[in-house]
């Protein structure tokens, strides 16, 4: 079995919860204010982990309460925190979410997580057979030497490029699995998408995305379900029926699965359905980090 590295952000959800959002101006009284372990590196780590991955993650929090409950946390969920730095030259990661109706708005305010260097990336010991997972919180040019350690020792990487900003070819040239959504494809390939799109629209943009003739690009669609394409083959995975509660780390979910499947060596098409049961299940939770499930959740519901 291989084991899954994550090099990503560490953050506290710092969550108002309240019966709609506020239009640009406007204040509304909030229900309640919750603290979750969050931030997208971590969150991906910790559905890894607890999905049975050997899991290790690579990432930076500052000297405060924050880091230090974070630290704690991430700990509990049995992951290697031998290559997370603390530094008192800033505060630890934090994203302030609104919950309302279901639906989420996030500001996140990098603190420690800009700090990430490819310094904190080489001495990670990965192997072939391992499963390299970086996101769009980090500096760019660090999930790229992050990445180049990977493929150099056989491993394969996976990108989340979230939140969306354009990045250089060459970055995506080392990709091996991009996950991403809809609204994140359109930018990435300067294509308009929307919910609404067919699956043949999703594909075809996809395949103008596509840096090599062997990488996969998995697009999630919600309750829409799962669209891949890998290589030329095309993989759909249908939609799962829940009630949704905070979708915040939903997409966290799906990678951290993913990759905890692939490090299991299971095929592209048994992981992705895993990850979109393993998805369905942290929606109706609240919460990013505490709302990833166990694989005997998972395995409840498949």
């Amino acid at each position: 079995m291989g084991r899954v590295f994550v090099a990503g952000s560490i953050n506290m959800d710092v969550v108002a919860t309240a019966d709609r959002h506020p239009r640009i101006g406007e204040t509304v009284a909030g229900r309640q204010v919750l603290y979750f372990p969050g931030g997208k590196g971590a969150n991906q780590a910790v559905a890894a982990s607890r999905l049975g991955a050997r899991t290790t993650l690579i990432g930076r929090l500052g000297r405060d309460s924050f880091g230090a409950e974070l630290k704690a946390f991430l700990g509990e969920q049995g992951i290697d925190l031998g290559y997370v730095v603390e530094t008192a030259e800033t505060h630890t990661g934090t994203a302030i979410i609104t919950v309302a109706e279901a639906d989420n708005t996030i500001v996140v305010v990098p603190g420690a997580n800009g700090l990430v260097g490819a310094d904190d990336v080489s001495v990670v010991p990965l192997l072939k057979g391992d499963v390299a997972v970086s996101q769009f919180e980090i500096p760019l040019p660090t999930i790229a030497a992050f990445f180049h350690r990977a493929r150099a020792a056989g491993a394969v990487t996976v990108l989340n490029p979230a939140p969306a900003q354009k990045m250089p070819g060459e970055l995506l040239a080392l990709v091996d699995i991009l996950v991403l959504n809809e609204t994140e494809l359109g930018f990435l390939a300067g294509s308009e998408l929307s919910e609404s799109d067919a699956a043949a629209r999703i594909t075809e943009v996809a395949r103008q995305l596509q840096a090599r003739e062997d990488q996969t690009i998995c697009v999630t669609l919600g309750k829409r379900g799962v669209l891949a394409l890998a290589g030329r083959d095309e993989i759909a995975v249908a939609g799962r029926v829940v009630k949704a509660v905070d979708t915040t780390g939903a997409g966290d979910c799906f990678v951290g699965a993913l990759a905890a499947q692939l490090a299991e060596g299971a095929p592209l098409r048994e992981a992705l359905t895993f990850a979109n049961a393993a998805a369905s299940i942290s929606v109706q939770r609240m919460g990013a980090g505490p709302s990833m499930p166990t694989a005997g959740e998972v395995a409840a519901v498949l």
